[in-house]
């Protein structure tokens, strides 16, 4: 009867532990992504926040001025349009799709790549207006 007991409490425990580290993996799992997505937001928010001010600059300059810098697009972005005086950034989230909106005080227009990697980001005054591409 003995040797019963000890399976018995043996069970009982691994099935305590069980029931605490089950629910902390799954909370763990959710906030992580949750993270994940707020940095992808912020770094599509410093890509776009640094365009915008390449933007300023070389519009100001005057035409043929142009600006290059290199950024590392992150994952889960699933579009960007540069257009009306806008930067948007469409990122994938788990609830659907968030934007990231800046604006530009000069009218810009032009077009990158969302996909992830690095690119080479060419801001180009074009006399009455900037041009962004990759």
């Amino acid at each position: 009867m003995g040797k019963a007991q000890v399976s018995m409490e043996y069970l009982i425990i691994v099935g305590f532990v069980a029931a605490i580290t089950i629910p902390l993996i799954v909370i763990f799992n959710t906030h992580s992504a949750e993270m994940n997505e707020n940095i992808i937001s912020n770094q599509a928010d410093h890509i776009a926040s640094k365009i915008i001010d390449a933007a300023e600059s070389v519009y100001y300059l005057g035409e043929y001025s142009k600006i290059t810098f290199r950024i590392n697009m992150p994952t889960k972005i699933n579009a960007i349009t540069i257009g009306d005086n806008e930067v948007v950034f469409f990122v994938k989230k788990l609830n659907g799709v968030d934007e990231v909106v800046k604006y530009s005080p000069v009218p810009i227009n032009g077009s990158i790549s969302s996909s992830s990697g690095i690119y080479n980001i060419v801001v180009e005054s074009k006399g009455d207006h900037v041009w962004v591409g990759n």
